[in-house]
């Protein structure tokens, strides 16, 4: 990929971030691939081809959380992968808070997103400990090391 096409591909998460920003559905749409292929490996059922269902997605975020901003934290060109974390924040119309952070892996060819892989998740809003979540994952709960002693 060449410096130009690096920027392009730049350009590209920033118009998408501004329409995100400016709940432009249309000028946000406007930026995918009519065939868009979306996949979430941590949630197989979520993948999707197309970019209609991108309309109806964000359509309904848009609709669900009226004051929703999203912010690019950091973002990187590799080649035709562009990697983007994002923090995206908001109240949802129920007022509960909306919070989501995560990365994505966008193809990004001839100035349009034609690929996804999407690892975001929700913000918990009670925080589990480190413990807690490993025996979640694992079934067994790990010991706690002992610390250090503070020199007096």
């Amino acid at each position: 990929m060449t410096p130009e096409e690096r920027r392009d591909a730049s350009v590209v998460i920033d118009r998408l971030a501004q329409a995100m920003n400016d709940h432009d559905l249309d000028r946000m749409v406007a930026l995918f691939h009519p065939d868009y292929d979306s996949r979430q490996p941590a949630h197989p059922g979520r993948a999707f081809v197309g970019r209609e269902q991108v309309r109806a997605n964000w359509g309904a975020m848009f609709a669900g959380v009226p004051d929703f901003s999203a912010e690019v934290v950091r973002s990187v060109q590799d080649g035709d992968l562009n990697w983007c974390e994002w923090a995206w924040h908001g109240t949802r119309s129920d007022g509960q808070p909306f919070e989501v952070r995560g990365v994505t892996l966008f193809e990004i060819r001839d100035g349009l997103i034609v690929a996804g892989t999407l690892y975001v998740e929700d913000v918990e809003q009670e925080p589990v400990s480190i413990e807690d979540a490993v025996e979640g994952l694992s079934g067994t709960r790990p010991a706690r090391p002992a610390r250090p002693s503070q020199p007096e």
